[in-house]
């Protein structure tokens, strides 16, 4: 099959690593999957020839608009591909009605989403959410984030520049960060350097605009000046699993929308290849949903979680062993090939 997919990708951001995977297992499954847009120097094979196209993949993500385009995209899409073989992806939630959890929200207004939803039904009656959890009875679960074992890194927890390396930008991701920091704090001594890469945690990243709530970029650079945390430019997305493993420990957060709507992420899936050990910032339940049971020995407990930080420092080792087994369910229930088919089949069906 010829898969199209439909998204705007930014190669430090959001999900080109997990588009790279489609395009890569699908060749090796004797499939073809590229990305609708005119040509481009980036990573992605661009192709605006939709004639032969099986099924076209419409990937939300941030953006309702091709930004690559000229506005006559959407014609040629929904004019050449028949309503059946048109699939939405819906990564953020905003195929809901309006939602505000402290502070991040998918839509601003209730005329706004009503807006969004018409617009993807407009397209398909096949709409995906990253969540097994999915509010509105015609919504499935589809994960298009997924595990590659071919990432794994080895586990060597000796000689670690940073005790906490964090890969990732700030969108509306202050406040769990700034809860993972402040369980720090008595221990700061204890945990060594600390990094934080990506945009917008010292200065407003840049797409900031009178447009966006505060809370969508907050920070505080004089308190991670006092925390004495290092900030690092963003990086592309085949650095980052080679980047979280500078660190002894990597937190796992979500945007509080996410966590809300227990979506899933690139770097659910990401952190766990890395030679790293995740610490999970959202609940044992979500944990243990996705990654098994042992999980929930990663995850970080609203009461004391420096307990659980001076344990992984103490005893690397140990929870090395966890994450072994964590990459095990990934391999037999996450895979690429395993998604691709399950997108196959939803575009056929």
């Amino acid at each position: 099959m010829r898969l199209v997919f439909v998204h705007y990708v930014y190669e430090d951001r959001g999900s080109a690593q997990d588009l790279d995977n489609y395009c890569r297992v699908a060749r090796t499954l004797g499939h073809e999957v590229v990305v609708y847009g005119p040509p481009d120097a980036g990573s992605f094979e661009y192709s605006s020839a939709i004639g032969t196209a099986d099924a076209v993949i419409f990937i939300f993500e941030w953006t309702t608009a091709l930004q690559r385009g000229d506005q006559l995209d959407w014609i040629r899409l929904v004019g050449r591909v028949p309503r059946s073989r048109r699939v939405v992806i819906d990564c953020d939630g905003k195929y809901n009605e309006a939602i505000s959890v402290v502070g991040d929200y998918n839509h601003s207004t209730d005329a706004a989403a009503r807006d969004w939803m018409e617009a993807c039904d407009s397209l398909s009656d096949k709409i995906l959410q990253p969540t097994l959890h999915p509010l509105k009875s015609n919504v499935r679960t589809f994960f298009f984030h997924a595990y590659n074992p071919t990432w794994e890194r080895p586990l060597d927890f000796e000689a670690k520049k940073y005790g906490m390396f964090y890969v990732g930008n700030n969108w509306f991701r202050w406040g769990p960060m700034r809860r993972v920091l402040e369980a720090l704090e008595p221990i700061r001594r204890d945990v060594g350097a600390i990094a934080l890469t990506g945009y917008g945690w010292d200065s407003a990243p840049p797409w900031a605009n009178p447009t966006l709530i505060e809370a969508a970029y907050e920070n505080d650079p004089e308190y991670l000046r006092r925390l004495d945390i290092e900030v690092r430019p963003p990086i592309h997305f085949a650095q980052v699993i080679d980047a979280m493993g500078e660190g002894l420990f990597t937190p796992v957060i979500y945007r509080p929308l996410f966590d809300h709507l227990r979506l899933v992420t690139c770097r659910t899936f990401e952190t766990i290849a890395a030679n790293t050990i995740p610490l999970f910032g959202f609940d044992a339940a979500f944990a243990a949903e996705v990654y098994g049971p042992t999980a929930v020995e990663l995850v970080l407990p609203p009461e004391r979680p420096q307990d659980k930080v001076l344990d992984v420092v103490a005893r690397p080792g140990y929870y090395a062993g966890i994450l072994t087994d964590l990459r095990r369910h990934l391999v037999v229930h996450h895979s690429y090939a395993a998604r691709l088919q399950q997108l196959l089949d939803l575009a056929a069906a």
